[in-house]
């Protein structure tokens, strides 16, 4: 959307009114306009009656989308998919609707629109908004939106945990422990590639309730123990290799160290430890990972981390960072053993 050869204050002038980029998607999403369309262009009247929207407004949110290639009109008020919009669609591989539609519930915009409160007093919306340390705490009693935020990470984990598993040589790895490891997405594409390991799926007794299932469907469940349990308190003893993909980026250092130190306490002789987070780069280039980094703050006490601050929180947990492993996605992964 930004040019670079735009003079500077129409440059910020785009940037100011980005916020309707996101309006825009969320209501695309909402009427699940990319389904309708991947078959091939429809009239706005058409999707608009199928929607129950009204035609006219919703003819100038398609146009605004399509102004920045999220949609195409091919010809006056028809609409069809563009190769940015295909990924809105609920069944596209990587698809983000849901991640959009967890943008649009009412929790993510309140908190969102309180950058200037927690800037003025260093505490997350959350606690400013709801009285709450976390967003997490907001989820256990509002179960509609956690599904949301549930169903949003598994859309944006899916392409994590692929980058992961192709970037990292798991080769010799006998017992893997994904700690906060969900329903074991990301276990089980390890460890359907490397049928001699084992595998440990932990994370909340509520979380992992369901995750049985999923390991059968991906012809692991014979290979990998579910276990509940709080990450705060302990970790599954004796495993070689100890995996958290953006766990650590959800809690403040003191929370992290403690998660840290029971992986300390728990990794066997030889052993490592694998983050899969954002590594904020150094200087001014675009970088992902500074904006997620306001999301943390306002959404309770996480942050991104550059390399420095990875290697400073891991020596204080008793590790060594070892190396950082770049991937094809928005993330690297960190590897460290026992200090």
């Amino acid at each position: 959307m930004l040019d670079p050869s735009m003079p500077p204050p129409a440059r910020l002038f785009q940037m100011i009114n980005a916020s309707f980029i996101t309006q825009a998607v969320v209501v695309a999403a909402k009427l699940n306009i990319a389904d309708r369309v991947k078959e091939g262009p429809a009239p706005v009247e058409a999707l608009a009656e199928a929607t129950g929207a009204h035609a006219p407004s919703l003819y100038r949110v398609l146009r605004a989308l399509a102004s920045i290639g999220v949609f195409s009109e091919t010809e006056p008020g028809r609409f069809g998919l563009t190769p940015v919009g295909d990924c809105l669609r609920s069944d596209a591989p990587g698809s983000l609707r849901a991640y959009a539609l967890m943008t649009g519930d009412a929790w993510c915009q309140h908190v969102m629109i309180d950058l200037m409160g927690c800037v003025e007093t260093g505490k997350p919306a959350t606690a400013r908004l709801y009285g709450l340390d976390n967003i997490f705490q907001y989820f256990e009693a509002a179960p509609e939106a956690a599904a949301n935020f549930n169903a949003a990470m598994s859309s944006f984990a899916r392409q994590i945990h692929a980058a992961a598993v192709a970037a990292y040589d798991f080769s010799g790895v006998r017992r893997l422990v994904d700690v906060g490891g969900g329903h074991g997405a990301l276990l089980a594409s390890i460890l359907s590639r490397h049928p001699e390991m084992r595998g440990v799926l932990f994370d909340l007794p509520r979380v992992v309730r369901d995750a049985h299932a999923s390991l059968e469907r991906a012809g692991v469940a014979e290979r990998c123990e579910v276990t509940g349990g709080d990450f705060f308190r302990s970790v599954p003893e004796g495993a070689d290799a100890y995996i958290l993909s953006s766990i650590v980026h959800d809690w403040s250092d003191e929370d992290s160290l403690v998660l840290l130190r029971n992986v300390r306490r728990a990794i066997a002789d030889g052993g490592r430890v694998l983050l899969v987070e954002s590594v904020i780069q150094p200087g001014n280039a675009p970088d992902l990972g500074k904006l997620l980094d306001l999301a943390m703050m306002l959404a309770g006490g996480g942050r991104e981390r550059t390399e420095a601050e990875f290697r400073e929180l891991l020596a204080a947990a008793g590790f060594r960072l070892s190396r950082v492993l770049p991937t094809a996605g928005a993330t690297s992964v960190l590897e460290a053993v026992p200090a």
